[in-house]
């Protein structure tokens, strides 16, 4: 099967958080199963400091930008060596430094989806089935059903928080209206924004976990969606997503301080040490380090956070290592817990993946107290590294971290249900106390460790889900409907 990716980040080659990971990995997985699988992205300037080795890629073609047509450059480069990459280049939208953030985002990423699908001709390589993520690439399936030759469209939401809303003077512009026109006369009054443009127009629709496709179809969580989903739910299938065996390994990771595996188990407090040393804390092993690697907003659960913290530094010793970045009224919050409790509580507001790895290797626990998480990563890599996840019931934690019994021979990790602060102070509670049953607690670091979240049972459920959309696509227009 030829399947070609489309999405805004790509790691290594542009990453701001776990929608890069997945598509810097996933194709990979499926390559490896004998699939032609490619991916477009846009061809930012921070691309070219790591894609080092860029060719031409088929014929220059134009693309519909808001005003009038604009020029697209199509360069190749590969990840890992073998899997095509395709730099969707334009001056105008693309030649910066940011991947998000800029005032002309909406324009930016629907001159992107129109682009996507010149690609097919330019290169003469025609896909079965385009896989479309977040709302950066959801008009993709809409544009893609009115091609003569139209391949299958799987849209992927990753977070629903993040919708890619616009007003009515966009929808205008864009051209867009007709859509949202055409699906009132079918009796489907959609909200304005690209994912639901995503969710209404793909012949299949995937979120990345079970539990979160049944999530999003409750008002709590739907984000104004739910009674577009639900319209749409037996489209809607749910894949936990995996991580990168190649990149997240403790025996070979060339970003810590000692590489380690379950035979030397032991080294995994060189980087203990090393953490305690570059956070400033005093260096002691028996006190357990707590990790974060996470965007610092609600949805990560600082909120409640906030509120648990004195109890947590009063009732346990536990030390706190936070990396990243995200509100400013969450940056000045830790950074001034870590000020008041230097010797307890550090933070970096910074994206610094050397760090990420130091953390995951270095830390006894590993901290996500999320609103809701559709799958989450973090949790994932941290148990390869045998830090022990605490983390709240939802979505994809629930589905990978089940709770840890009282002797802690069963389960994963120490997980709380209610979003309240005190819930959240208890479970770190439990954590520490669990963390001085030096036996039982070797046991389930070696458990974690040995968890397999490698991306190979995943990317098998997404041959199954894009067969089904190939299915779909094709009774869909011989019936001659689409986004139904």
């Amino acid at each position: 099967m030829k399947i070609l990716f489309c999405a805004a980040e790509v790691s290594p080659l542009a990453k701001v958080g776990g929608l890069a990971d997945v598509v810097g990995s996933l194709p990979g997985a499926l390559a490896k199963l004998g699939h032609d699988v490619r991916i477009a992205m846009p061809h930012y300037t921070i691309v070219d400091k790591v894609a080092r080795s860029r060719a031409p890629a088929g014929r220059p073609f134009t693309a519909s930008g808001l005003r009038e047509p604009e020029p697209v450059v199509v360069e190749s480069t590969t990840l890992n060596g073998d899997l095509p990459v395709y730099l969707v280049g334009n001056d105008r939208y693309f030649a910066r430094q940011a991947v998000y953030g800029e005032g002309d985002d909406l324009e930016r990423f629907l001159f992107f989806s129109r682009a996507v699908l010149g690609l097919p001709e330019a290169l003469q390589w025609r896909p079965d089935v385009v896989h479309c993520h977040d709302w950066h690439a959801a008009t993709v399936p809409m544009w893609a059903h009115k091609l003569a030759i139209s391949p299958a469209a799987v849209f992927t939401v990753h977070n629903l928080a993040y919708q890619g809303a616009f007003d009515h003077n966009f929808m205008a512009a864009s051209g867009l209206r007709e859509e949202f026109v055409r699906a009132g006369e079918k009796g489907m009054q959609l909200p304005t924004n690209m994912m639901a443009l995503g969710i209404y127009n793909a012949d299949l629709v995937s979120t990345v976990s079970e539990t979160y496709a049944q999530e999003i179809l409750t008002p709590e969580y739907g984000n104004g969606l739910d009674p577009l989903l639900n319209y749409r739910k037996d489209r809607l299938r749910g894949i936990v997503n995996g991580i990168d065996y190649t990149e997240f390994d403790p025996a070979t990771d060339p970003l810590i301080a000692s590489n380690y595996s379950l035979e030397e188990l032991w080294r995994k407090g060189v980087n203990k040490t090393a953490l305690q040393k570059r956070a400033g804390f005093p260096e002691n092993d028996k006190v357990p380090l707590i990790g974060m690697v996470t965007r610092l907003d609600e949805q990560k659960g600082f909120d409640i956070l906030e509120k648990a913290i004195g109890a947590i530094l009063q009732e346990t010793s536990a030390q706190l290592v936070v990396l990243g970045k995200g509100r400013e009224v969450y940056h000045e919050l830790m950074q001034r817990l870590s000020h008041e409790f230097p010797d307890r509580i550090a933070v970096v507001i910074a994206f610094d993946n050397p760090l990420a790895h130091l953390i995951y290797a270095g830390s006894d626990l590993f901290l996500m107290p999320s609103r809701f998480e559709p799958c989450g990563l973090g949790q994932m890599i941290a148990m390869r590294y045998g830090a022990v996840p605490i983390v709240r019931k939802t979505g994809g934690l629930a589905e990978t971290v089940p709770d840890l019994s009282p002797d802690l021979r069963r389960g994963r990790g120490f997980v709380f249900e209610r979003y309240e602060s005190q819930a959240l102070a208890e479970a770190v509670k439990r954590a520490a106390a669990g963390f001085v049953q030096k036996d039982a607690w070797k046991q389930l670091v070696e458990r974690d460790m040995q968890t397999d979240f490698s991306w190979e049972a995943s990317a098998r459920k997404y041959v199954a889900v894009y067969e089904e959309a190939v299915r779909f696509h094709r009774g869909d227009r011989a019936k001659g409907k689409t986004g139904d």
